[in-house]
């Protein structure tokens, strides 16, 4: 069963992208813990809740509901794509959502997942603490290696959980085109933050 989903166009170097709906609907500072952090109220759209208790609760359960909503979208996007490329994983120790989505996916739609396509082969900081898109860039700067003999004249889709400023986003999709020679590139993000452009 799908969640519905606000889509909107994400513009980068690729084809065409969207991100299905905004991850946060709302936070609000309700105090401080006994530890001194700062604790939050948050609401967060359908697929923001089910992301959230995907990638932060372990519950392998959602991804099913995830995964018919991508379905949908997909039917009405009409895009015809020969591998679906999960991005390369930022925190290696983390629970890896975006690579369980997409092989939920693409064993739904019949199309490979390439899951080792692209590997980030530079060690980048945590971006999340990086605010000025130009400066992001500059890190991202020969941080993907793309396997050519995956890649190369194929129509592909970049798979993302989260689309912040789309750096990364954009610079994988750059290294898939350029070294990877990728025929063309579409990018999906389940969702994006408030902030993104």
């Amino acid at each position: 069963m799908s969640v519905q989903i606000k889509p909107k166009e994400l513009h980068g170097e690729w084809k065409q992208g969207f991100a299905l709906d905004v991850h946060t609907t709302s936070s609000t500072f309700v105090g401080h813990n006994e530890y001194g952090h700062p604790e939050f109220a948050t609401a967060r759209s359908a697929l923001g809740e089910l992301l959230y208790r995907l990638k932060y609760k372990q519950d392998a359960n959602v991804i099913e509901e995830i995964v018919d909503t991508l379905s949908e979208f997909l039917k009405d996007w009409k895009i015809v794509v020969d591998s679906i490329v999960p991005m390369p994983a930022s925190n290696i120790r983390r629970n890896q959502p975006v690579l369980e989505v997409a092989k939920a996916l693409g064993k739904k739609l019949g199309v490979p997942v390439c899951d080792n396509c692209v590997s980030k082969v530079k060690q980048t900081p945590q971006l999340k603490d990086v605010y000025d898109y130009e400066e992001r860039r500059k890190m991202l700067e020969g941080a993907f290696a793309v396997k050519l003999d995956q890649t190369a004249d194929k129509s592909l889709l970049l798979f993302d959980d989260l689309y912040r400023s789309g750096a990364t986003m954009n610079a994988v999709a750059r290294e898939l085109i350029r070294t990877g020679e990728a025929k063309e590139v579409f990018v999906l993000a389940l969702t994006h933050t408030r902030s993104s452009q």
